[in-house]
């Protein structure tokens, strides 16, 4: 308890008294622009994993990601690190992300937009029971917080993937998590859980481990979509009500991810009542960035994402 205490301390020096949304200074910028601006007034951002089929595919380039969010209306850009596959074929890695940041650094500032999160994969289990492999998870996951910093980002997310024993799960992924907000606590960085398979979401399970650490900035990436605990196969068995789980989870929500999937003539998403979500959000006195993260296979990308984006919008 004597650490927790003292990384709880840490952390209040850079952050102050933790809000919902880490929103704060975007919104203070906001206001100073017009008065009209209203306290709650939500931005949207783009999720790159929208794009993913074109980048996947040789299609798009991943560094024009600030060019087509700047052209769909978008305001942050949410970079998504297993789209940037030269990165992980290199020797030197540190170097990689280094180039990273620069190149996309400079298209951000290019086209105005604001750097808001980098979603972190592909860098190793943080809840897995082998403790040499979690400690290289973790160091992996330290550049990216550093890489953060340097782009301008309130936070990355993590997942927590690893053991399926759930006291086991929730001792281990405590243990990675302290390290990481300890780490990211001098650059004022926010670790973001999201809900994103396995138990991470079992939105119960994961707030008692958000609410044990109970440190400012450690806290989640709320999905809409993303419930599926126990898989068969590409069917899910078994799967957490969305609704309670965004509520329980919205609590400590650092960023949002609106997940949709398509959309009927009216314009509705088919699986997802977006009206009874986003009324969540805005209960929820969420002030942050909302990010569109379209993985509809019917529509083509940039109709997908453009949906999306008008359907929050017609409800927030």
């Amino acid at each position: 308890m004597k650490r927790i205490q003292f990384l709880q301390n840490l952390s209040m020096a850079f952050f102050g008294i933790s809000t919902l949304g880490f929103a704060g200074q975007n919104m203070k910028k906001n206001n100073l622009k017009s008065k009209n601006v209203n306290k709650k007034t939500i931005r949207l951002s783009l999720a790159q994993w929208s794009l993913n089929k074109s980048i996947n595919g040789g299609i798009l380039d991943p560094y024009d990601f600030a060019k087509i969010a700047s052209g769909y209306g978008f305001s942050g850009l949410e970079y998504v690190t297993q789209l940037y596959k030269e990165i992980y074929s290199k020797t030197d890695k540190t170097k990689a992300i280094g180039n990273f940041v620069k190149k996309s650094l400079y298209e951000s500032q290019k086209f105005g937009l604001e750097n808001i999160l980098i979603m972190v994969d592909d860098e190793g289990d943080l809840s897995i029971e082998n403790q040499a492999e979690r400690l290289l998870s973790i160091e992996n996951h330290k550049r990216w917080i550093d890489a953060a910093a340097k782009m301008g980002c309130h936070s990355i997310r993590v997942n927590l993937y690893g053991t399926t024993e759930i006291d086991r799960w929730k001792d281990v992924s405590k243990e990675s998590l302290l390290k990481l907000s300890e780490h990211a606590a001098s650059s004022k960085i926010n670790i973001l859980v999201e809900n994103h398979g396995g138990l991470s979401s079992n939105a119960k399970l994961l707030m008692e481990v958000i609410n044990d650490i109970n440190l400012p900035n450690c806290r989640t990436l709320p999905d809409f979509g993303n419930f599926c605990i126990e898989k068969r196969g590409d069917e899910c068995i078994y799967e957490y009500d969305k609704y309670v789980g965004v509520q329980e989870l919205l609590s400590k929500a650092g960023a949002v991810s609106a997940k949709s999937y398509d959309f009927d003539n009216q314009g509705n998403e088919t699986t997802i009542d977006y009206q009874k979500m986003l009324s969540l959000v805005n209960k929820a006195g969420y002030t942050g960035f909302i990010g569109v993260e379209y993985e509809g296979n019917r529509l083509s990308e940039k109709e997908g994402i453009l949906h999306t984006k008008k359907l929050i919008e017609k409800f927030i």
